[in-house]
Order: structure tokens, then sequence, then C-alpha cells
């Protein structure tokens, strides 16, 4: 039978977004942590951060691997840095995104092993998903867990979290998305032209935003830290996922709009996706 696949738009993304009520304060908005940021890789996590941040959560640290690792974002130095078992450690946590730059060396799947164990709602991007694809055990944790998972693989990580080759997944997106929710147990966002995504329950949803401009680097951390920023705010997984997947793909066409298709960067995108999310909300 084939797979029933709904299309996300806009009206339908931002339903489920809550309001801030005027007394609001930062505690109400989630206490994000990034895990990532290995040698070479610090921009990966500083990126997800920062879409975080910019997206609304109220608190965001970022833990980072490598050993030379700066002691303040000089661009936002709202965001708190740390080593990264530090944040992993933390006592006041929400969400947990870990992947970006994360590298696949034994300190790193330790950290993931220990992510797994956080009774927090989890984001698992880049490289958490190829240790998850080489590491059978994690996915045997992932059935335990009782907080909210996400996993975002673009095809490749996909192919490798399924052990089948890309063709295959790239022919046959919807049944792979729905594969992946099911054998690791979370809500997955399959990303690439027309991202899916999909949940534990059968449901896929399809994005149709989005343009070729946004075939950059960081494309995926900004991502990771959008959605991380809707869980912080009270969304639902599946709701989380469908606002995050719409609203980056609308900020690369919006940018594309600007003539800026090619040389179109993550960091200018998140602006955008600010600036859209507050128009959808008024």
């Amino acid at each position: 039978m084939p797979v029933k696949i709904s299309t996300i738009t806009q009206k339908q993304a931002i339903a489920r977004f809550p309001k801030r009520p005027r007394d609001s304060h930062k505690g109400q908005f989630g206490t994000v942590g990034i895990v990532g940021g290995n040698h070479g890789m610090i921009g990966a996590a500083l990126l997800a951060g920062r879409a975080a941040f910019k997206l609304g959560a109220g608190v965001v640290h970022i833990g980072l691997l490598a050993d030379k690792m700066p002691a303040v974002d000089m661009r936002m130095p709202e965001l708190m840095l740390h080593p990264a078992r530090i944040v992993l450690d933390l006592p006041r946590l929400d969400i947990l995104v870990i992947g970006n730059g994360l590298g696949r060396d034994l300190g790193a799947q330790k950290l993931l092993h220990d992510a797994i164990k956080r009774d927090v709602a989890l984001v698992l991007d880049a490289d958490a998903l190829n240790i998850l694809a080489e590491r059978p055990d994690l996915r045997s944790m992932l059935y335990e867990r009782k907080a909210a998972t996400v996993l975002t693989p673009h095809p490749g990580e996909a192919a490798r979290l399924l052990h089948i080759d890309i063709e295959a997944v790239q022919a046959a997106r919807a049944e792979s998305a729905l594969e992946i929710a099911r054998r690791y147990h979370g809500s997955v966002a399959l990303k690439g032209a027309n991202t899916l995504i999909a949940n534990r329950d059968g449901q896929v949803w399809q994005n149709k935003t989005g343009n070729p401009g946004m075939s950059n680097a960081g494309m995926g951390d900004t991502l990771a830290g959008i959605i991380a920023a809707l869980l912080a705010q009270g969304m639902a997984a599946d709701d989380a996922l469908q606002l995050a997947v719409h609203l980056h793909g609308a900020a690369g066409d919006a940018l594309a709009e600007q003539t800026a298709t090619i040389g179109m960067s993550a960091t200018e995108l998140t602006e955008w996706a600010r600036w859209l999310l507050n128009q959808w909300v008024r």
C-alpha cells in the first residue's frame, strides 16, 4: 500500500507555536545544550547554538570537544561555551542536540552514549547518526528513552542507518524515513529536496519550501538548532519538526529572492528564519 504523505503548509506549521505571555522570562523557553565541535569543526556547533538562541530558546550552552576551544563566541556572546562533558552533565537541561562536528572517535562515542541516557528531548544529527549506524547497542538504548528523540539524516546518513545504499533511500524516501523512525524509535526528518518528516505512528509529511542554494555547509547544523529552539519553547517533536523544516526552507527561499542563491550561507539563513518566524506569529 502506498504511503500517505501530507504536505506541510505555513498555516499548519505555525498553528501550534505557543504564544509568549507578557510576563515571561528566559526560564519558560528552555535550556538547550549543544554537544559537538571537535577539532576543525567548532563552527558546526556554533551554528547550531546560534540558531537555537535566535529562534527563541531561553538559554543555550555549547559543549565543545576541541582542545583549543574559544572562551566566548564573539559574534554571539550570549552563548555559553564549555568543554563538552560539562554541558552533558548540566543539572538543568531541557533539550540536548548532539552530533554537529562531533567526530566519531571513542570520546565522541562515549558522549553520545551518555546523551542517550539523559531524560531530556534529544536531537541527533550528523556524526551522532554515523555513530548510531555503527553501534547497535546505542540503538537498543533509544528504545528505553521516555523523552522525545529526533533524528535528522541526509540521504547518506539515512543509508548508513539502514545499511543500504543511497540510491535505495532516494528511490523510496517515505518508506526509508518510516523505517528509520521505527528502527530508531523517534521522529525523523529525512533531508533533501522536499524533506520528509516521519514518526513511529506511520505518519509522513512532505515539505515544499527550499531551493538548490541551500546546498551548502552548515545548513543542517542550523536546522538542528531551529528544531531545538522550538522544542525548548514547548512544541511536541512532530510539530517542532514540521515548523522547523518549513521555516528553514522558507528562509532559504527568501534569501534566493534577494538574488543570493549562489553563495547562500547558513549564517544568513538563521537571520531570515528569525525574521520570518516573527512575521508568522503576528
